[in-house]
């Protein structure tokens, strides 16, 4: 099994930065895809972004020149930096891992953090 533990949300004022952090522990052999989404009251859970063990990275189009993910595969580590928040931004944000190869058993399984809430509020 495999456990993800979300840091870093909390409460910002447009315009401001927030750091998310994701670690990933258990039986863990490689972890293909490492993502955030974000899920408003109300709405459907959407991605924000995701990166691969390669570093190839994918952001949705309302983030892109705003928010910067990053990975320490050593460390099975995914970072969100958000830069110029906006009230828009205001959800409960995500870890997943995407395609994770476990040491004691076959298959590829995906896993989900428990969210961690963010507030851009002045």
């Amino acid at each position: 099994q495999v456990q993800l533990v979300e840091s870093g949300g909390g409460l910002v004022q447009p315009g401001g930065s927030l750091r998310l952090s994701c670690a990933a522990s258990g039986s863990i052999r490689s972890i293909d895809t490492m993502g955030w989404y974000r899920q408003a009251s109300g709405q459907q859970r959407e991605l924000v972004a995701d990166i691969t063990s390669g570093g190839s990275t994918n952001y949705a189009d309302s983030v892109k020149g705003r928010f910067t993910i990053s990975r320490d595969n050593a460390k099975n580590t995914v970072y969100l930096q958000m830069n110029s928040l906006e009230p828009e931004d205001t959800a409960v944000y995500y870890c997943n891992a995407r395609n994770v190869r476990e040491l004691w058993r076959g298959g590829l399984y995906h896993y989900w953090g428990q969210g961690t809430q963010v507030t851009v509020s002045s």
